[in-house]
């Protein structure tokens, strides 16, 4: 794969028969009967998701990318055993995006689970229009800088003006395509040769942009 991937480069997501799913939790019940309809209800209400069909329904728009194809093994008493493991990059380019792992004797599974799991990790992130150098007031960068981390990996993500593109290299240009971010900076530290690390601290700063309270004023901009 390389580091040059977009957002059209896409898989769009296979999604699952709505038709024969049967709710197991209250959230999933309410979405299947149409009294939560938006997405951004459900974190509003600081909600979880448990339920890849809730994605299905909420966003049914959501693409997906392959970044690393690995080889696990396990010795057994029988012997050493092989699965594959497949990572993805999922995200509508409009301010959702999430991470995927899955593991399977056969590529096909990996890649299925893989796609579940993603769908159980969707966040929101806010974008805006944070460099000073830039007063366009357009959502195509972060409002703020963000700090994210995942095992020995730090990466700090910082909105940059109109038209720089993502500065940024690897896996987490491929994060910030799907999560609709089009110009931004990134400064990062530790075993950033691990993909698996570096886009999971790309995605837990971009969470950050969410979670982060700001003044309503400057929400607005």
């Amino acid at each position: 794969m390389s580091e040059g991937s977009t957002f059209l480069s896409g898989e769009k997501v296979p999604l699952l028969n709505i038709d024969e799913w049967s709710p197991r939790t209250k959230l999933g019940k309410l979405v299947k009967e149409g009294k939560i309809t938006s997405i951004k209800e459900i974190f509003d209400r600081n909600g979880r998701i448990f339920e890849p069909e809730i994605i299905d329904v909420l966003l049914p728009n959501m693409r997906y990318e392959i970044v690393e194809i690995g080889i696990v093994q396990k010795q057994t008493d029988a012997g050493e055993r092989s699965r594959y493991k497949v990572m993805i990059v999922m995200g509508n380019g409009d301010g959702y995006v999430s991470i995927g792992v899955g593991k399977a004797k056969q590529l096909r599974d990996a890649i299925r689970k893989s796609i579940t799991d993603a769908k159980l990790r969707v966040i929101p992130i806010r974008r805006g229009c944070g460099s000073l150098e830039c007063t366009c007031g357009e959502p195509h960068s972060l409002p703020f800088s963000v700090d994210g981390k995942a095992g020995s990996v730090r990466i700090r993500l910082k909105p940059a003006p109109k038209g720089t593109g993502l500065a940024v290299g690897g896996v987490v240009k491929t994060v910030l395509s799907y999560a609709g971010i089009k110009d931004a900076w990134s400064f990062s530290s530790g075993e950033t040769r691990t993909t698996y690390n570096l886009a999971r601290a790309a995605y837990n700063a971009l969470y950050q942009s969410y979670r982060i309270t700001v003044k309503t004023d400057w929400a607005r901009r």
